[in-house]
């Protein structure tokens, strides 16, 4: 038993580390601030709507402005975790009796803090793993779930001082991605420094080899056990039991609802925070990041021997085995697809069974226990794979035959397991997600078919299979995808007109603020100046777009704006009414033209021009100054070339209407719903999420109380229109901001927000926590 005095000094010892830690970790803010910083810099300079413009230089500015009261808060508050409490319990650990409802703020600090403390215990894990054995050898018990030396208490002071400092939350969210990333690397730093002073004061960290092949939540970080969670519990830091968290509303097929901004599931304390910018999408990814790193650690303990940053090469046997599986694989599964031509679910429970036998052998050629390990969780998630009956059996026969390539990945690239972005689980998922809204007969003999039984095939020709071939094949497909989701005639010809509706509309908005600059100066009547900027640019965008920019049509157009302007201003010479009077006809002509080209017709053209030839008709008496000709004359040349004068940076809200897509169709669109935008509140983190969906990925759409499975076939260029296809053969144009409120509201729910190959790595961690002697045995 140890005596008080060497506990005392061992005691002493932990603190010396923490107090190590914390002056490294204030030593690194000036890195923080320089990444924050540059960061911000980077994105004032970016082109983007006035309105972003403006909010990137408030976010830089507010920065510049209070970015030393939070290093500054940063590092006291840091400082100040290391000091003794003044009241504790056994062990010196301080102990809150006090049970109060948590603010709006600090929930939403928590969450802010958790999604930044997953990123940074991903990187750091093993370090903070041996780190944390051996301060518990010095102290006799588990760290504290709010010791400083845990990333999610480094996080959580990190984001409550930047509030503190009046820095808004939002900000630190457009920030949280290249913060995090240095904040980790700086972490990783001192833990390494803390261990080195460990291991030269003679601290060892324990071997337990009773704890052979079992998963800790002790020893995760409390932000990782948080993202990863499958049963509902947030593991505690001593005894693996936690309080029950609540999850977010499920959606259709298992997928979280999205949360309207400003509401978020009550969070243990009963405080309920505001969660801007945290989309499904984004809780979503924090929880596979978890999932990830529990499977990272479950491959890294000391009984596997497994390298995570770099894998050695297979056993002569292993690899033997494989090239055998390889060769025999396209036989077998070949023979067995003969067997069962209409790829009936019998033929997967076959292909399944080939799948275990087949794992079940490569385990008895496998030498080290890393590579049985591999095996077996490579199995498990194709097991899982096999067992999805949202997938069509035909498509799930030939993801069978990719285990022994992704295999062969696993075990060359340990960033397989790490990585949520590997080619492999990519093409995966996408292929995945392409199929679950089929039914097991539309897809046999289809293109979409045909193209996944090439790639599988692609896959099986190369020897080595690695990441490049998976990068390979993965863009293959999805310019595969980008073909065939819009090769259908009808919804071809959508497309092509939606293409046109987005340049047409770009256009009118980019003439009209480039008429509203060259008019700035000039002493233009009002009448002139808003018919030129709501009428004229729709006449020169829909000109350009039909005909070209430099057509005969749209460059003469264009010079009526010039003469209009002229016409309109103060004639004080004798010949210069004399001129106007003998072009008003033609200008007249010209500008009905115009407006018949944009469907202004009838009555609705007569009181148009009619408020025009008044306008000129005052104008010509008027005994104002008049516009210079050398104006006219250069208005008229900049006009004539005015596409190089207008760029996307000038692109501002984009309105759409049904009317307009009825007129460029020149056919009923009864089955084309357009659903523009209608200035409904919208999250900007969902706009971003809007422009992010991959087209092939099936949906849930609720519109106008009908629900209907719809496909995301198509996005324009400038991501402003977006298509959507429903099984009936109906189609949903939607405009960014509404589909981003569509997102929002739940009224559009991705049916597989998880994606397959996460799925099947959950699955296969809830069946080693069920049996784990299944992974070397």
């Amino acid at each position: 038993m140890q005596s008080s005095e060497t506990l005392v000094a061992q005691r002493r010892l932990a603190r010396q580390a923490r107090q190590r830690f914390v002056e490294g970790l204030c030593a690194s803010l000036p890195d923080l601030h320089k990444t924050v910083g540059e960061f911000l810099s980077a994105l004032m300079a970016q082109t983007g709507t006035q309105r972003e413009m403006q909010t990137r230089r408030d976010a830089w500015l507010l920065y510049q402005q209070h970015q030393a009261a939070w290093l500054d808060g940063t590092a006291k508050a840091w400082r100040d975790a290391v000091l003794p409490a003044s009241s504790a319990g056994p062990g010196g650990r301080a102990v809150n009796l006090s049970f109060e409802l948590l603010s709006d703020d600090v929930v939403e600090n928590k969450i802010v803090a958790s999604r930044m403390a997953l990123t940074v215990a991903e990187q750091v894990s093993q370090q903070f793993d041996s780190l944390r054995q051996r301060t518990q050898v010095l102290e006799g018990q588990d760290m504290d779930s709010t010791d400083i030396l845990r990333a999610e208490t480094i996080c959580l002071n990190l984001v409550e001082q930047w509030v503190e400092a009046g820095l808004p939350r939002t900000d630190l969210l457009r920030v949280i991605d290249p913060l995090q990333r240095e904040l980790a690397n700086q972490v990783q730093k001192h833990y390494q420094a803390v261990n080195v002073f460990y291991v030269e004061q003679g601290v060892a960290a324990p071997t337990d080899m009773r704890n052979r092949v079992r998963r800790t939540t002790a020893g995760a970080s409390g932000a990782a056990a948080l993202g990863a969670d499958r049963s509902d519990r947030v593991a505690g830091p001593a005894s693996g039991r936690g309080e029950p968290l609540r999850r977010p509303p499920m959606g259709p097929m298992g997928g979280s609802i999205p949360q309207v901004p400003g509401s978020y599931p009550a969070m243990a304390g009963g405080g309920l925070g505001a969660v801007t910018g945290m989309t499904p999408l984004i809780r979503a990814r924090q929880r596979a990041q978890g999932v990830m790193g529990q499977l990272r650690r479950l491959l890294s303990q000391p009984v596997t021997g497994f390298d995570m940053t770099q894998a050695p090469p297979a056993s002569a046997a292993l690899a033997h085995a494989l090239s055998a599986q390889r060769v025999q694989a396209e036989t077998h599964y070949s023979g067995m697809v003969t067997i069962a031509e209409d790829y009936s679910p019998a033929a997967v429970v076959q292909v399944a069974g080939a799948v275990r036998e087949r794992s079940a052998e490569l385990k008895k050629k496998a030498v080290t226990p890393g590579e049985k390990a591999i095996i077996e969780v490579v199995a498990l998630m194709f097991q899982s794979i096999l067992a999805e009956d949202r997938i069509p059996p035909a498509v799930r026969v030939w993801f069978a035959r990719l285990q022994v390539p992704v295999l062969r990945v696993a075990l060359a690239e340990p960033e397989f397991f790490s990585n949520l972005d590997h080619p492999a689980r990519q093409l995966i998922d996408r292929m995945g997600a392409c199929v679950m809204g089929f039914d097991a007969t539309a897809i046999n003999g289809s293109a979409l078919e045909a193209e996944i039984r090439r790639v599988v095939q692609v896959i099986e020709q190369y020897p080595e299979t690695g990441r490049r071939v998976f990068q390979l094949v993965h863009e293959e497909f999805e310019k595969f995808l980008s073909k065939f989701l819009t090769e259908k005639q009808a919804t071809s010809r959508l497309v092509s007109v939606a293409q046109q509706v987005e340049q047409r509309e770009t256009l009118a908005i980019q003439y009209t603020i480039e008429l509203r600059t060259m008019l700035r100066d000039m002493p233009v009547r009002d009448e002139i100046r808003e018919f030129l900027f709501k009428t004229w640019a729709e006449v020169l965008a829909l000109s350009a777009v039909r005909d070209g920019a430099q057509h005969a049509d749209t460059v003469m157009f264009k010079q009526t704006a010039a003469d209009l302007v002229w016409a309109a201003s103060a004639k004080p010479n004798r010949s210069d009414r004399a001129l106007v009077i003998q072009q008003l006809p033609g200008l007249l002509q010209r500008l009905r033209q115009g407006l018949t080209l944009i469907g202004v017709t009838g009555a609705d053209q007569d009181a148009t021009v009619k408020v025009l030839t008044d306008t000129l008709a005052e104008a010509f008496l008027s005994k104002t100054a008049s516009i210079p000709q050398a104006h006219i004359e250069a208005m008229s040349k900049r006009l004539a070339n005015l596409e190089d004068f207008i760029n996307d940076a000038t692109l501002g809200d984009m309105p759409l209407n049904s009317e307009s897509i009825e007129m460029m169709l020149g056919i009923d669109a009864s089955s084309i719903f357009v659903i523009a935008d209608n200035d409904a509140p919208v999250d900007d983190a969902m706009v971003a999420w809007a422009q992010e969906l991959k087209p092939g990925t099936w949906y849930t759409l609720d519109h106008n109380g009908s629900s209907a499975q719809v496909q995301y076939v198509w996005q324009s260029k400038r991501k402003q229109l977006h298509l959507f296809a429903a099984v009936d053969g109906s189609s949903y144009l939607i405009q960014l901001r509404r589909l981003a409120a569509y997102l929002q509201s739940g009224l559009l729910v991705a049916q597989d927000e998880e994606g397959l190959t996460m799925r099947a790595t959950r699955d296969a961690l809830a069946k080693l926590d069920a049996n784990p002697e299944r992974l070397l045995d």
